[in-house]
């Protein structure tokens, strides 16, 4: 299995938007549920997003409800995630990863992780 590839991250200020990609081979993408994580220095890793197969259901962490944005593109292989109206407590590493089973919102749940993409976001 190849891992995922996350891509768009950066530095913004305050309110500003990003859109992260996360770009996998077929077999790690199109079968499986995928989402989206994130890790602030100092903390564990927290749910952000996840996606079903067919990007008909989507679930939130409470904190970024109605600012984030899943989606996914099967015929690239490949999961975005649009974040709007960025605060600086969003700073961290994003992840995206393959839902295996279990809680949809713990870690232990995926498997195949990418190497991350930093966002930072300044006020």
């Amino acid at each position: 299995q190849v891992q995922p590839v996350e891509s768009g991250g950066g530095s913004v200020q305050a309110g500003g938007s990003l859109r992260l990609s996360c770009a996998a081979s077929g077999r790690t993408f199109s079968s499986n549920s995928m989402g989206w994580f994130r890790q602030a220095p100092g903390k564990e890793r927290e749910f952000v997003a996840r996606i079903s197969r067919n990007g008909g259901s989507t679930y939130y962490a409470d904190s970024v409800k109605g600012r984030f944005t899943i989606s996914r593109d099967n015929a690239k292989n490949t999961v975005y995630l649009q974040m709007n109206s960025l605060k600086p407590e969003d700073t961290a590493v994003y992840y995206c990863a393959r839902f295996v089973s279990g809680s949809y919102s713990a870690s232990t749940s995926y498997e195949y992780w990418g190497q991350g993409t930093q966002v930072t976001v300044s006020s």
